[in-house]
C-alpha cells in the first residue's frame, strides 16, 4: 500500500521556504504561541500571514505587536467578518513559496515539523501532500524528545481509496504540508462545504500527486476548548456531520471524472461505509429517549434511506433492527454477525490511523 523508509535527505544546500497562513478570529490570547511555533522551525524559512477576521477581542492589536517582534510576519485586518472559508483563501491564494500549511491561530507547529515535511516533499517531487500525527491537548502540549522519523509514502490513486474506506478525514488541518504549487493547481476551499472542506480538498490534492506521511514525531498540536469552531454552531449534530462529510465525497467525485476506473467502485464504498456508520450510531443511542436523541436517530435512519437504497442488505441495518424492534423478522444470528462487523472493523480503523496513518 506504501513505501517506508528512513527519512530522506533532500538538498543539503537549499533551504526551503514556507507560508503560513493563520486565520485568527478572536483568538487573540493564542497568536503569540502560535507565531512562536512557527518562527522557531529550524531548517526552513518562513513567513506568517495572519489574517483577522475583524475579530472583536482585540486579536489585530495582538497581530500587529507579533509583526513588530518578528522579522517574516505580515498582518491582513477585515473590517469586516467574512467567514473562515473566504479568510482561509484569501491567505492561500496569496502564497509564494515553497510550502505552504494554513494553522489556526488556536494550533501550534511542533518542533522541527516544517523540515521533516519539506524533506520529504524536496526528495519526491511528485508529493504534493505531507501529513504527520497531531497532537490534541487542552492547556499545554507535551513536546517529545525527536527519536528520528520514518516515511510514508503512497501513491494520490491508493492514497484516495484508504481515505474512502475510512470514511472520516484521515487529516484535521494543523499537521498538514502542501506543496504551493499544487494547492494553486487544484484551487482552494470550497464556499459550499464550510464544514467538511478539507477533506474535500485533500482528496482533491491526491488526485493530481503523491501523499506522504511523518511517521514518529508529532507534527503539530491541536488545541481542544469550548469555543473552538468545531464545538459549536450549526455543525454539532450527528446527521448533519454525517451529511457534510457524505457532501464532501460527493464533491470530490464529481469532479474526479465519470469516466475515471475508481469512480464505481469509490461511489459503492461510500455509500457502504457511511451507511454503516450511521446505523452504528443509530444502534448505539437508539434507547435514548431524550427528544433530542430520538429526532437525531430518525435523521439518521432517514439520512441512510436517502443515500441508499440497498441499506437492508447491511450487517449494520439488521444490527439496528433486531435490537431496536424496527424488523423483529431480523435473525438474532444475523444482529450478532451485524455487531461483530462493527467492533471488528472500528478496532481495524483505529489501528491503522495509529499505526499507518490512513
Amino acid at each position: 500500500m506504501f513505501k517506508l523508509s528512513g527519512a530522506p535527505g533532500g538538498n543539503p544546500w537549499r533551504t526551503p521556504h514556507v507560508d503560513v497562513v493563520v486565520p485568527c478570529y478572536n483568538y487573540g490570547r493564542f497568536l503569540p504561541e502560535a507565531v512562536a511555533s512557527i518562527k522557531s522551525q529550524l531548517g526552513v524559512t518562513t513567513r506568517v500571514h495572519i489574517i483577522d477576521d475583524a475579530s472583536t477581542d482585540g486579536s489585530a492589536e495582538v497581530a500587529w505587536q507579533l509583526a513588530q517582534q518578528h522579522p517574516g510576519v505580515m498582518v491582513t485586518v477585515h473590517e469586516k467578518n467574512r467567514g473562515h472559508i473566504a479568510t482561509y483563501n484569501e491567505g492561500l491564494r496569496q502564497a509564494d513559496s515553497d510550502y505552504v500549511v494554513l494553522l489556526s491561530a488556536d494550533d501550534m507547529l511542533a518542533p522541527g515539523a516544517l523540515q521533516r515535511a519539506a524533506r520529504i516533499m524536496d526528495a519526491r517531487p511528485g508529493v504534493g501532500l505531507v501529513y504527520g500525527h497531531p497532537q490534541t491537548f487542552e492547556h499545554r502540549p507535551t513536546v517529545q524528545r525527536d527519536a528520528g522519523s520514518r516515511t510514508q509514502v503512497w501513491t494520490g490513486r491508493q492514497w484516495i481509496g484508504a481515505q474512502f474506506r475510512r470514511n472520516l478525514s484521515i487529516i484535521y488541518s494543523p499537521e498538514a504540508v502542501v506543496r504551493t504549487s499544487i494547492q494553486h493547481q487544484v484551487g482552494y476551499y470550497r464556499e459550499d462545504l464550510p464544514h467538511s472542506g478539507d477533506l474535500e480538498m485533500w482528496l482533491r490534492i491526491a488526485s493530481v500527486a503523491d501523499v506522504g506521511r511523518v511517521a514518529g514525531p508529532d507534527q503539530a498540536f491541536r488545541r481542544v476548548h469550548s469555543e473552538s469552531m468545531m464545538n459549536k454552531g450549526r455543525f454539532s449534530g450527528v446527521s448533519v456531520d454525517l451529511s457534510e462529510r457524505h457532501k464532501a465525497y460527493e464533491a470530490f467525485l464529481a469532479s474526479y471524472g465519470r469516466g475515471h476506473p475508481d469512480r464505481k467502485k469509490l461511489e459503492n464504498v461510500l455509500r457502504r461505509k457511511i451507511s454503516e456508520e450511521a446505523l452504528h450510531w443509530a444502534t448505539l443511542n437508539f434507547r435514548d429517549r431524550r427528544p433530542e436523541a430520538v429526532k437525531e436517530v430518525r435523521q439518521i435512519l432517514g439520512f441512510v434511506e436517502s443515500i441508499n437504497p440497498q441499506y437492508e442488505g447491511l450487517g449494520a441495518w439488521k444490527e439496528y433492527a433486531r435490537t431496536s424492534g424496527a424488523s423483529p423478522t431480523v435473525s438474532a444470528v444475523s444482529a450478532i454477525r451485524g455487531r461483530l462487523q462493527r467492533e471488528l472493523g472500528d478496532k481495524i480503523r483505529w489501528h491503522r490511523w495509529e499505526r499507518f496513518g490512513y
